[in-house]
């Protein structure tokens, strides 16, 4: 990957986000799995021309500053941290993988992140439980009994005066969330492992054009809305999943032509903000050419 330093930032911020990392072939992290194989394969492929400027990952430097303090506190006898593990899957392939800290006590997988309020909020989870999922899947391979993740999350754009006002929001700066994983647990996650290897495996004799889309999940991905908006207002009347839905309702209230109905488009938000590879991926090459022949009209008045 190629660092750029466009804001002519200080070194030392540059020095902290550049590594010198060599893809092991037929070796996959954890975090490459969770990715659709269509962008792991564009990052290792085109990793020496990636070009990523140290501006955009300034919340990278802050998560690792955070590894990095906890990893040299001391740990508990029954515990183990910061370790890095392979296990080996079929044809050769390996799966890799660093946890930030297991008790074995307790049979508990801990990772640390750093979020934002959005994801206490709208509870999104499922990533990350995944995620510690597998974490406890590699280390019962290699005999241990571990049984539950759970993530301690940093919140980096908590607010105290909004925590005062009471309602869902967090509390407090850091958020604790856990899961007790079961027998059935522990076999989807096999098959979906062994599933997404094999995918993997396809995927690396295809050409780039030739690569399957990553899912929506795997995108990120927001449905259209369509929204009832009143001129003079910024926010919407009322919000709908279909446009048949906003029609019926703009007719039944027989709105007057101070309303109308904007539809609201989707977004691909890994796609379009998170992923450093898109202008490699055909999906993404596709989307936005037909954007661009198209105008991406977004408006429909009534």
């Amino acid at each position: 990957m190629k660092i750029t330093n466009k804001h002519n930032l200080p070194a030392p911020l540059v020095d902290a986000v550049t590594r010198n990392h060599k893809y092991t072939p037929k070796q996959y992290s954890v975090t490459a799995l969770l990715k659709g194989p269509c962008q792991a394969i564009l990052e290792r492929r085109h990793d020496d021309e990636i070009e990523q400027d140290v501006s955009d990952m300034i919340w990278l430097i802050f998560g690792t500053a955070v590894h990095s303090i906890l990893e040299k506190s001391q740990e508990e006898l029954e515990e183990l941290k910061e370790n890095k593990f392979v296990v080996d899957m079929l044809n050769g392939y390996k799966l890799s993988g660093i946890f930030d800290l297991y008790n074995d006590a307790t049979g508990t997988v801990t990772d640390y992140k750093t979020a934002s309020v959005q994801k206490v909020l709208k509870n999104d989870w499922d990533e990350y439980r995944k995620q510690t999922l597998i974490y406890c899947w590699m280390l019962r391979q290699i005999g241990f009994d571990a049984n539950r993740g759970e993530i301690v999350a940093m919140l980096k754009d908590h607010s105290k005066t909004k925590a005062l006002q009471g309602g869902n929001y967090p509390q407090h700066p850091v958020y604790r969330i856990g899961w007790d994983f079961t027998d059935d647990d522990f076999k989807e996650i096999e098959e979906w492992i062994k599933q997404r290897f094999e995918e993997l495996s396809d995927c690396e004799q295809m050409d780039d054009a030739d690569l399957p889309n990553c899912t929506p999940t795997e995108r990120w991905h927001k449905d259209d809305t369509y929204a009832i908006m009143k001129k003079g207002r910024k926010s919407a009347v009322k919000l709908f999943k279909t446009e048949g839905d906003a029609k019926a309702y703009f007719d039944n209230l027989m709105l007057d032509d101070k309303h109308s109905i904007v539809k609201r488009e989707g977004a691909d938000n890994r796609c379009d903000n998170y992923c450093n590879v898109n202008k490699w991926c055909p999906y993404y090459r596709s989307k936005h050419a037909e954007c661009s022949d198209n105008q991406c009209d977004t408006e429909t008045a009534e």
